[in-house]
């Protein structure tokens, strides 16, 4: 689903109002952002110039390694919070092809992920610090730290952070329009609302990974050479329309490097993965008249957790990330066939014809899908009494089962509230009788905004939250709406107003807050991308008399702009105002989603869980499925994704537009998305917002069919783009899925 669409109208919204006076919005602004934490009055210096790193002491070796203290080497530098004046070391080499270096305050008050949403291997058992292939190589004072390969041990290292390796300082925006890229110093920070780590790397070094994000840059990431500006990938989960170089969906603090050796011909990868949920900017980097390019992380909160592997190939580097994080889950078969879903299947009979008109056209088709058009009242577990009525919605699916084919539906990440007393919602009552629901600082309800009106979000540390999951989909699925998998949105948290909107508000009034595509004053005309219609007349047709019709608008390419400079509200004290600021596509982190300082079970905050919330649901989704169905492999599509997903769910590119360029983006996202172990993975094909035209259709349909995760997917109001609806896409349909099937086939 697309909420991202609509942000300007949502702003509208909190600015003017929706269901509160002006007045009345004000005062829930100020209670949906209290501050819970006392706020420590100390200048913050916002430059790290002055930091003065650490000093190492007290090493010890370990039979799988070392651990050391870190003392602040100086004075306190308070850049971007409170300094922390004592860290500790441990360097673990996990096995021949996997080091990890952790550097994490010694009192343990810092954020990291639980067991219990990520689960990593145990401490090795075996002894690898005289075989592996990596080596951790020390500076004492100033504390830095370099990786190298034992089998190269002259070679320019795979991660150094020695100053002597970095370019001189300061050095002015190195992006010139991002006063943020101005380079201070590179001492390693470590502070209650800001960490900083940089390390050297190779001059316009091969850079992939470091997602998701639609780069313009394309698979590879832009190091700042060769007319690049650089990469500046925030680390935080965000309902957006696919936009160009900007934060999205999912958060993957992971790449790999390959380096080609010009006097051997060789080339070997490697990778680095920071283990965090903290919200985050990584710039990629390469200063002027630098001979290095450079890496550098800059976090809210956490630790600074990495984890080496040696590779030496690329298949290699992605298999030991997985052997980390965990291998992805087992697909259905029938997931890999080919999937039919719309924004805007009304009801059940329009619903019902497209399965009817795909078989016609002889297009094989696994999978029937609907969007929240199913729900009654946009509520999660439910379906509309007259629309779909469950009844008949049961005897459409078991006549699906029949003939082989599967039927997916949607859940949303937001529960609609109770509007009173009389409204009769099981998954909202029971929920709130089990207290599994994120709540504000006072211990009240957090309180949204999304489709159905005001929601609550399941707290996935809250003890019952599994239990109440469970029982959610256990009920929909009895109730007549038999799933063969479910397909997981909105789930960054995506939420239509900033803070806890709902609370003390007027309950009643459910209606969306803008319009619909497709509603009346919202209709989706645009012709198709490059088309003219005062050349080519109104039909918006690929060829008019024979003659291809696009690009005679002198057009052919996306007009979308490129990342512009965003800023973040959070820390690990002040919850709401940090003194850096990540690049967040929306600016403030509590807009459009979750507030940072919503509260969890466990005493964990907003701040710290947000990039993990999608995980998490994918997590007690499988699980569901294997208790509700629990001969049948677990299929999930899921929109937000953070490390170890892809044991639990695959992944769709999100709200992609019908335009070539998407159709050229989405090979990207399918290869990032190897490289982050969720292999499961497709673009809307013929995409989703706006309209699409036949050679588009056509050229996507060919594509799609030969990436895993194949679905036809448009929204309301757009032209209709199933395959059957030309002759031509229909005919490359067929022919791509008979390719792609024999391809499989002799794979398997």
């Amino acid at each position: 689903m697309m909420a991202a669409i609509f942000f300007a109208a949502v702003l509208l919204l909190s600015v003017e109002s929706t269901r509160v006076s002006g007045r009345q919005a004000s005062n829930l602004q100020r209670n949906a952002l209290p501050q819970v934490f006392q706020v420590d009055d100390i200048p913050h210096s916002l430059n790290v110039s002055s930091c003065p790193g650490y000093t190492l002491s007290g090493l010890e070796e370990t039979r799988t390694g070392l651990t050391a203290h870190l003392n602040l080497a100086g004075a306190v530098c308070n850049a971007f919070g409170k300094d922390v004046g004592d860290l500790t070391l441990e360097v673990t080499y996990d096995s021949e092809t996997r080091l990890h270096v952790n550097i994490f305050d010694t009192a343990n008050s810092h954020f990291t992920v639980p067991e219990s949403v990520v689960s990593l291997p145990s401490v090795p058992q075996t002894i690898h610090k005289n075989d592996s292939d990596l080596v951790f190589n020390y500076e004492p004072s100033p504390f830095a730290f370099w990786v190298t390969r034992r089998s190269e041990p002259d070679a320019q290292p795979l991660f150094d952070t020695r100053k002597s390796s970095l370019p001189m300082t300061p050095i002015p925006p190195v992006i010139a329009t991002d006063n943020s890229t101005a380079l201070d110093g590179f001492p390693i920070v470590f502070e209650d609302q800001y960490l900083q780590l940089t390390s050297a790397l190779p001059l316009d070094a091969n850079v992939y990974g470091l997602g998701e994000v639609v780069a313009s840059s394309g698979f590879r990431r832009d190091a700042g050479t060769n007319g690049g500006t650089g990469t500046i990938q925030t680390m935080w989960a965000r309902d957006d329309a696919d936009p160009i170089d900007r934060n999205i969906y999912g958060s993957h603090p992971i790449y790999m490097e390959h380096r080609f050796d010009s006097s051997t011909h060789t080339s070997q990868s490697h990778g680095v993965f920071l283990y965090s949920a903290s919200g985050s900017d990584i710039l990629l980097l390469t200063p002027p008249s630098s001979n290095v390019s450079l890496i550098e992380y800059r976090l809210l909160g956490g630790t600074l957790d990495f984890y080496f592997f040696s590779g030496p190939s690329p298949q290699k580097v992605v298999e030991q990330y997985g052997e980390l994080v965990g291998l992805p889950t087992w697909q259905p078969a029938f997931g890999f066939g080919f999937h039919l879903c719309r924004w805007g299947y009304l009801n059940l009979n329009d619903t019902k014809d497209q399965v009817v008109k795909m078989r016609e056209a002889n297009i094989p088709l696994e999978v029937m899908w609907n969007d929240i058009d199913l729900y009654h009242a946009f509520r999660d577990f439910t379906s509309d009494p007259v629309s779909f009525p469950a009844a008949e919605m049961k005897t459409f699916i078991d006549e699906l089962h029949a003939n082989y084919q599967h039927y997916i539906p949607i859940v949303d990440a937001a529960v609609a509230h109770q509007v009173n007393a009389t409204d009769i919602y099981d998954p909202y009552t029971r929920g709130a009788e089990l207290d599994v629901f994120i709540k504000n600082p006072n211990g009240t309800e957090y309180i949204g905004q999304v489709w159905p009106g005001y929601t609550v979000f399941p707290d996935w540390f809250a003890k019952d939250t599994q239990q109440y999951w469970t029982e959610a989909l256990r009920n929909w699925s009895q109730s007549g709406i038999d799933f063969s998998g479910v397909w997981l949105d909105m789930n960054e948290a995506s939420s239509f107003c900033e803070g806890s909107c709902g609370t003390d508000a007027n309950l009643s009034n459910t209606s969306p807050p803008f319009l619909l595509p497709g509603d009346p004053g919202m209709p989706i005309t645009d012709y198709p991308e490059g088309y003219n219609s005062t050349i080519s007349g109104p039909s918006g047709n690929i060829t008019v008399n024979g003659t291809l019709t696009f690009g005679a608008d002198g057009s052919t390419s996306s007009s979308l702009s490129k990342r512009g400079i965003g800023a973040g509200r959070q820390t690990g004290i002040n919850l709401n105002v940090p003194p850096y600021t990540i690049h967040n596509g929306f600016g403030p982190l509590s807009v459009h989603t979750i507030a940072t300082n919503a509260t969890h079970a466990g005493d964990f905050v907003e701040l710290d869980v947000h990039n993990m919330w999608g995980l998490m649901e994918e997590k007690a989704t499988h699980l569901a499925l294997l208790k509700i169905q629990p001969k049948k492999r677990p299929f999930l599509i899921s929109r937000s994704t953070f490390p170890s997903t892809g044991k639990w769910s695959g992944h769709w590119l999100g709200d992609n537009f019908s335009k070539w360029q998407y159709m050229y983006f989405s090979i990207q996202g399918v290869l990032q998305f190897q490289l982050f172990q969720i292999p499961m993975v497709g673009a809307d094909t013929c995409g989703f917002q706006g309209n699409t035209d036949e050679e588009l259709c056509n050229r996507w349909m060919q594509l799609s069919a030969f990436v895993p995760f194949y679905r036809n997917h448009n929204q309301r109001g757009a032209l209709s783009q199933e395959p059957y609806r030309w002759d031509s896409v229909a005919n490359a349909t067929r022919t791509a899925i008979a390719v792609s099937s024999t391809c499989q086939g002799s794979v398997l």
